[in-house]
């Protein structure tokens, strides 16, 4: 136990001594504070040239609410618990494969090292996508992982920065369940992740930002701001209990998977849930949610 306490706090001065170093050295292409900020003012500069909902102000509704969200996640929400916790749960893990004489690198099948650069990195994008995106599912069928995406979906009016706005929980679903995959496909580097995360991070801001695209004959493969609105709809499609276009980058899985759906131009839907005026509207109360709500509902 001592040496998971070990992990544990170490894992706070070794994460804070690396957001220091991400904020005052700018000489490593992937710094990704400076890389966050700089993708966020250019996708925000797209959607005020090519403004798609034209009469939704410049700082829509929730604006500010997102920025906080968008920095909160991407860094602090890390220092708080995320590394910690995954380091410790990491090395738990190998101590109970080495019980019984295994390893994590007993279960890879594949080493991204020993393959082209280009193909090891396709591996690495197209098994976290897939993951995420059936892990998307799961957060919208089953009820309590529902409750803590209600969060992202409170958005009422879309922009680059709602990309980011998500409970502190999910964080910890999604990275639970890629564990194991990337285990598999083990052998990548600090820069394979980071040339996949930016690129994801950049199509997610395009996918929530006030723009009209959606890439032409590439919108069955990429994931678009046409198509990800509809997965934000208020009122589901008849006979679509759990919703619909989950796809995080791509967006070949709804198609495949027959989850995809685009009636209509969706620009001035309403987004949201059911309820959703009931839903709470600042950072720690939806932050709080739904722990929170019950046992407000129990003491009324």
């Amino acid at each position: 136990m001592e040496k998971y306490l070990d992990i544990f706090t170490k894992s706070y001065s070794s994460y804070w001594n690396y957001l220091k170093y991400e904020l005052i050295d700018l000489n490593h292409w992937d710094n990704y504070f400076y890389g966050l900020i700089l993708i966020s003012v250019l996708v925000w500069i797209l959607e005020i040239a090519f403004p798609w909902r034209k009469e939704q102000a410049l700082f829509r509704k929730d604006f500010w609410l997102d920025i906080f969200y968008m920095f909160f996640n991407f860094f602090i929400l890390n220092l708080i618990i995320l590394i910690a916790l995954s380091n410790t749960v990491s090395e738990a893990f190998n101590d109970v494969l080495g019980l019984v004489g295994l390893s994590v690198s007993s279960f890879q099948l594949v080493d991204i090292k020993a393959l082209p650069r280009w193909l090891g990195l396709f591996i690495l994008f197209i098994v976290s996508d897939f993951v995420q995106w059936n892990t998307h599912r799961l957060l919208h069928r089953f009820e309590w992982l529902w409750n803590f995406h209600k969060v992202h979906h409170s958005i009422k009016e879309m922009g680059f920065a709602g990309h980011l706005r998500y409970h502190w929980m999910e964080p910890i679903v999604y990275k639970s369940l890629l564990y194991i995959p990337l285990a598999v496909i083990g052998g990548f580097d600090a820069q394979d992740v980071a040339i996949v995360y930016f690129f994801n991070i950049t199509i997610g801001h395009l996918n929530h930002a006030n723009l009209g695209w959606d890439y032409g004959i590439l919108k069955y493969i990429f994931n678009n701001p046409k198509m990800h609105i509809w997965h934000h709809v208020k009122e589901l499609p008849k006979g679509e209990r759990f919703g619909v276009n989950f796809g995080i980058t791509l967006s070949i899985w709804d198609y495949l998977f027959k989850t995809d759906y685009i009636p209509r131009d969706g620009r001035d839907i309403e987004l949201g849930f059911e309820d959703d005026e009931n839903f709470p509207k600042d950072f720690l109360s939806q932050s709080a949610y739904p722990a929170f709500q019950r046992k407000r509902k129990k003491t009324l």
